[in-house]
């Protein structure tokens, strides 16, 4: 896909704000947050990735948004919001994280009904850079399913949510993982927050694409999630092979 110049100029701009934003002052953290990634040439989902540390960030720092972080990002997604080169799609997404930063519209999807689970998949698949082959990437899907539900296996209870990342077209998970890979949640109503490991404990996909799935004691209220980090995967006729999959962002709630 070729960039315009108004296009590289937009996913330039996106990683300054994510910069700026990690750098406001009273920016609170359970975990330090990471620097900005690298942008390739191409993709657009890169440059919501290298965003998605700022998100965190900002969302974790004072509750007055006009005052705190939030307020520094919002405006800075508004401005980019209004450039002609970005993606149609690019700008729905960006539309969805200011609604939630904000407040406006209830910020993300509603509390999920009694009689039923609802599945929350996050923003934007994220890439694995060689996680099938040397040539080849894989696309990886997160979702949250808030509790009381079946899924992931046990289920989360009331007042938790559950994670699960697939890494598509890979084969099973191995079973010594190096580097993990993680999710980093926030709860920006009762303002818990703890970053943990997705593992596979509860077996999903054995015989692959590679899944592993974690549940959060997150309480009731509005949650933002980071993915994150390393999965290894074991081929019955080849060695492990350990890939890093760009940080993507969830937005849900749970009841």
């Amino acid at each position: 896909m070729r960039r315009t110049r108004g296009t590289r100029r937009a996913i330039t701009a996106l990683a300054i704000a994510a910069a700026a934003a990690m750098a406001a002052p009273g920016v609170v953290s359970a975990e330090p947050i990471p620097a900005v990634p690298a942008i390739p040439q191409d993709v657009p989902i890169d440059a919501l990735a290298s965003l998605a540390p700022a998100i965190l960030g900002a969302a974790a720092g004072p509750m007055d948004i006009a005052e705190g972080p939030q307020g520094a990002l919002i405006e800075q997604l508004k401005l980019l919001q209004q450039s002609p080169a970005l993606p149609e799609q690019l700008k729905s997404t960006l539309d969805r994280i200011i609604k939630f930063l904000d407040g406006s519209g209830g910020g993300g999807p509603a509390i999920p009904p009694s009689d039923g689970p609802v599945i929350s998949q996050f923003l934007y698949p994220t890439i694995g850079r060689g996680c099938i082959s040397d040539t080849a990437d894989s696309v990886g899907t997160a979702l949250a399913v808030a509790g009381p539900a079946k899924l992931p296996p046990p289920g989360p209870a009331a007042g938790q949510a559950g994670f699960v990342f697939t890494a598509l077209g890979t084969k099973t998970v191995a079973d010594t993982q190096g580097d993990k890979l993680t999710v980093t949640w926030l709860n920006i109503d009762n303002r818990k927050t703890l970053t943990q490991p997705l593992t596979n404990a509860s077996k999903i996909n054995p015989d692959g694409p590679a899944t592993l799935s974690a549940i959060a004691d997150t309480g009731p209220g509005r949650v933002l999630a980071v993915v994150s980090g390393s999965l290894t995967t074991q081929a019955a006729d080849a060695a492990p092979r350990t890939c890093t999959f760009l940080p993507t962002v969830g937005m849900f709630s749970v009841a």
